[in-house]
């Protein structure tokens, strides 16, 4: 098993060279009625006035969530890189930004009312301490919600492309590889309830969203290439991989170069009894 230490060292550094890699990568996907996963998101906690956002990352959800008046924001992420991003932003001038783990928040007892992690969740090792923590944080009635991946949707050249891309990554010495991040337990519903329920939340509720990454195949190709798996590859493996992408999706791509891709979500909101 790898240790929370060695998954969050690979954190840190991967998110200290690309500190905006998830808003830009995800940020334009929209679902069938035009919404973001990030909106998704911030619609969960709506009225909603003290508002924890776990992994914050270059705070794009904070600025949504800033958008309803009156509200008492703050958030946390390993990067101090993506945190600098975030202070940048005017919108948020007011709100709490801490380098912090989320197993050890630096917030006192029943401090919020709600608390958001788009895509952070399923990052986290030692989940049932992030659990316990959330739970803490939160006032009873209060709401976790969050973005979890439930992977893409390119059929068969995407399948290709992986196998691949795998062969690729095998070539690298094992310790430079990108370790096991996270736990699976966080994309289920009863793995879900596993690791809240002990720390004090009602069974949650799951929604499953189809985004759609499409567009030109550069932009796919960026949003691909920036996935955790592929920082040990060298420029030459990357650039193999490219061609081997595009070899894949010959037959799927238009004339106008663009690419169909779309990217399966699950939307989680749990309660704090």
């Amino acid at each position: 098993m790898t240790s929370a230490a060695s998954q969050e060292a690979f954190l840190h550094a991967f998110h200290a060279e690309h500190p905006a890699v998830t808003s830009e990568w995800l940020g334009h996907a929209r679902d069938p009625e035009g919404r973001s996963s990030y909106e998704l998101l911030r619609d969960r906690v709506a009225g909603r006035e003290r508002v924890l956002d776990l992994g914050c990352g270059d705070g794009f959800l904070l600025e949504l969530l800033a958008g309803e008046s009156g509200r008492r924001l703050a958030g946390v992420d390993l990067s101090p890189e993506t945190l600098a991003l975030a202070r940048e932003r005017p919108a948020l001038s007011g709100t709490t930004l801490e380098v912090a783990r989320a197993q050890a928040l630096p917030f006192p007892d029943g401090g919020f009312d709600a608390c958001v992690c788009h895509m952070a969740l399923m990052l986290m090792a030692d989940i049932e301490q992030v659990a316990a923590e959330v739970a803490r944080v939160l006032t009873p009635g209060g709401v976790l919600a969050f973005v979890v991946g439930d992977g893409v949707l390119l059929g068969e050249a995407y399948d290709r492309f992986r196998a691949l891309a795998t062969e690729e990554i095998e070539q690298v010495p094992e310790a430079e590889r990108m370790p096991r991040l996270g736990d699976r337990r966080t994309r289920s519903r009863d793995g879900l309830d596993e690791i809240l329920s002990p720390a004090g939340f009602a069974p949650a509720v799951f929604e499953k969203v189809t985004l759609d990454l499409g567009g030109p195949f550069e932009q796919v190709w960026a949003g691909i290439s920036s996935l955790y798996d592929f920082e040990p590859l060298d420029e030459a493996a990357m650039a193999r991989l490219r061609d081997v992408f595009r070899d894949a999706l010959r037959e799927s791509i238009t004339p106008e170069d663009t690419v169909p891709f779309s990217y399966n979500i699950l939307i989680a909101t749990a309660q704090r009894l």
